[in-house]
């Protein structure tokens, strides 16, 4: 799959000969989206379900933080934006600017930290890995990889915009 290749939509073939069945996509994957060259309006009315989006200080560093600790890939970033995608999942990344005339902009604390209330936990990124990267990133660690009563290892990362992200793996 091309990089950028990720589902966005429904298959609207059906095929009922199995000769024709190899390689056909759209039995099992929906039609590809190119986050690399899709436009906003495009991008925007994809969208289905619940979405994230941050709100950052700096997207270029929130980027390399993401790419770096959680291995996200990101699409089309600018100083203002940028569309993250962790495995199947999107997001996106938008600077603070980008919200100057949203009546939410004026709710940020001018100080970190700005995320706090919200854990955002990635259920397929290793926690002792990530810990690793982050360390050596100068990343702040909130708690260390710790087996969980629930059933997860956990660990607690925060970014410089605040955020609780919580890689997190079944127990083994």
């Amino acid at each position: 799959m091309p990089k950028g290749a990720r589902g966005g939509g429904a298959c609207r073939e059906t095929v009922t000969d199995s000769a024709k069945l190899d390689g056909c996509k759209c039995i099992s994957k929906p039609d590809l989206m190119d986050y690399d060259t899709v436009d906003a309006d495009s991008f925007g009315r994809s969208l289905r379900g619940i979405g994230l989006n941050l709100l950052v200080r700096d997207v270029a560093t929130e980027v390399a933080f993401l790419e770096a600790v959680f291995e996200m890939t990101a699409f089309q970033p600018t100083a203002d934006f940028a569309i993250m995608t962790y495995g199947d999942q999107v997001f996106q990344v938008h600077s603070d600017g980008t919200y100057a005339a949203h009546p939410l902009l004026g709710l940020l604390p001018e100080n970190p930290p700005r995320g706090a209330g919200i854990e955002i936990h990635l259920y397929d990124t290793d926690p002792d890995d990530a810990v690793a990267r982050a360390e050596a990133l100068g990343a702040t660690i909130l708690a260390e990889p710790l087996d969980k009563p629930h059933g997860l290892r956990e660990a607690y990362i925060l970014d410089e915009n605040g955020y609780a992200w919580v890689p997190s793996r079944a127990k083994g």
